[in-house]
């Protein structure tokens, strides 16, 4: 899945970070806390060495598109030194995970694909302009490949404003972490199932829940195909959201069912996640399994994690195996 850079934009969207080590620790910047992981490895197996979570005041990440997220860069600082000194470590080198709702996620097809790596970086740019909220001229962009069909390609593309993505790594180097390298809280639950040593096969659906949102992600094996995001107190309610993501995987993109659907995250009101789950099973017809990113890295003995922590460690563990299993530095 695409990963937005420190300091990419227009130009060196994609420079390679050469002689870099890979990210020390994941860490996760979210409005009700921040999450700080750090995975090892036991044999071939990853293992989950560290993980802590430090609550944030009310208001002091607000995540938008189009405004101010990080408001209280102190308070978000402080609690991510309080979460790495409760890891018994500081990481001087981390991998992000922000909010969804602070960057937009889009599928882009083009009939013919360019042959040179420029004038793809051109056209991406100008078919993601004409319908972003905000000006892509000081925007961050990048985008990975995605299905291929008989006619063309599609790829995901993820932008952000520029100054957003700032705030989150400034809120890093304060308390004293660089973060090099940037992803969105739900492609990093999916990149959890695309690391693992067992990626579904066929068509399977993830539903990421989260207080502020709740996001949709159709998966054909290993390409996304579908992306759409809810914020809490749009017009439509999930159920709605939810039936019409299944009429549009039957009517649009040929879907014949699921071979597996994951929920987890955790709602803003107790118990929403099993709503959440009944409403899917009823409308998909498959039994839908909680995202449980144990199953994919253990935790080490002295690590104890909670089933209300598991929403939070989830894209730490997807993160981290991704970027280890690319190689990618952060």
């Amino acid at each position: 899945m695409s990963r937005l850079r420190r300091g990419s934009g227009a130009q060196g969207l994609l420079a390679r970070w050469l002689a870099s080590p890979p990210p020390d620790a994941a860490i996760e910047i979210a409005p009700e806390g921040v999450s700080v992981a750090v995975l090892g490895s036991r044999g071939s197996e990853p293992v989950v060495e560290a993980f802590a979570t430090a609550s944030l005041p009310p208001g002091a990440v607000v995540p938008s598109l189009l405004s101010h997220n990080i408001v209280d860069r102190a308070a978000v600082a402080g609690a991510l030194r309080t979460a790495c000194d409760r890891i018994g470590q500081r990481p001087r080198r981390a991998a992000l995970v922000i909010p969804d709702l602070a960057a937009r996620v889009s599928l882009v097809h083009f009939d013919q694909v360019p042959p040179r790596r420029e004038d793809l970086d051109q056209l991406i740019r100008w078919q993601v302009k004409k319908s972003s909220p905000f000006p892509l001229d000081d925007a961050c962009v990048t985008y990975s490949p995605g299905a291929r069909g008989a006619t063309g390609a599609e790829f995901v593309v993820v932008s952000a404003r520029r100054d957003t993505i700032r705030e989150y790594e400034a809120a890093c180097d304060e308390a004293g972490m660089y973060a090099g390298l940037v992803d969105v809280a739900t492609l990093s639950v999916v990149n959890l199932y695309l690391a693992s040593a067992a990626t579904p096969s066929g068509d399977w659906l993830v539903v990421h829940m989260r207080p502020e949102y709740t996001s949709i992600a159709i998966m054909r094996g290993r390409d996304l195909i579908f992306f759409r995001n809810r914020a809490e107190g749009e017009a439509d309610g999930l159920a709605d959201v939810v039936h019409q993501t299944a009429m549009y995987y039957q009517d649009r993109l040929e879907g014949t069912g699921f071979a597996r659907a994951f929920a987890g995250g955790t709602g803003r009101t107790s118990g929403a996640l099993d709503v959440v789950r009944r409403e899917i099973e009823s409308r998909v017809g498959t039994a839908v399994e909680m995202i449980d990113p144990t199953r994919a890295a253990v935790a080490t003995d002295r690590i104890t994690v909670a089933a209300d922590q598991l929403a939070a460690l989830a894209p730490l563990v997807g993160m981290l195996m991704r970027t280890r299993l690319e190689g990618v530095p952060a």
